[in-house]
């Protein structure tokens, strides 16, 4: 028995809620003055020591930036391995548990490097970034990622996973494909866009 308010619906009205909130935030005022409020915040990140190290020594911030590319390629590796289990495309001598999980732990690690590194160069171009419309695609993107993977895809997949409907799980993995890609192709956009 749920002792939640609105029982199994809680997630669904939780993530309209979600949807709304987001759709109220860009298309009132609220968004450009929210984007003015946080300008100190990027002149502050350029003179912090990741700022000035990011700035100043090239091979610092070029080794960092390898780093990052590492880490979101890991990143990108486990998402094609996972989902592509849950597809049946990949792996499909191996339970889908086993991929899902080993997978997951590598995930987790390759995002932490990925948020890390990507701190890091931010605040050697915070300036730069905050003027790029496509960096504010790609956080949009991230936290669509994040929340995604650790709100549905993995709630969703620790039980059994061959009990769960193949359609839901298809689309799961499908969905988690697509954000990911969108995170990296974001990202690859930044570096064309400067």
């Amino acid at each position: 028995m749920s002792f939640r308010i609105l029982g199994p619906y809680t997630r669904t009205v939780a993530t309209a809620a979600v949807i709304a909130a987001t759709l109220i935030f860009s298309y009132t005022s609220l968004r450009v003055e929210t984007w003015y409020a946080i300008q100190p915040l990027f002149e502050w990140m350029e003179t912090t020591w990741f700022g000035v190290i990011g700035k100043t020594w090239g091979g610092a911030f070029a080794t960092v930036q390898a780093g990052h590319l590492i880490g979101l390629a890991v990143l990108g590796g486990c998402v094609i391995a996972s989902d592509g289990r849950l597809l049946g495309l990949l792996l499909t001598d191996v339970p889908a548990r086993t991929v899902v999980d080993r997978a997951y732990k590598v995930f987790f690690w390759a995002l932490m490097v990925t948020l890390a590194t990507g701190i890091f160069m931010a605040c050697g171009v915070a300036m730069k970034i905050y003027y790029l419309p496509v960096y504010w695609y790609k956080m949009l993107a991230l936290v669509a990622g994040m929340l995604f993977e650790f709100f549905v895809r993995q709630p969703m997949l620790k039980g059994d996973i061959e009990s769960l409907n193949p359609i839901a799980v298809k689309i799961v993995a499908i969905s988690s494909i697509m954000i990911w890609f969108t995170v990296a192709a974001t990202g690859r956009w930044i570096g064309f866009s400067g």
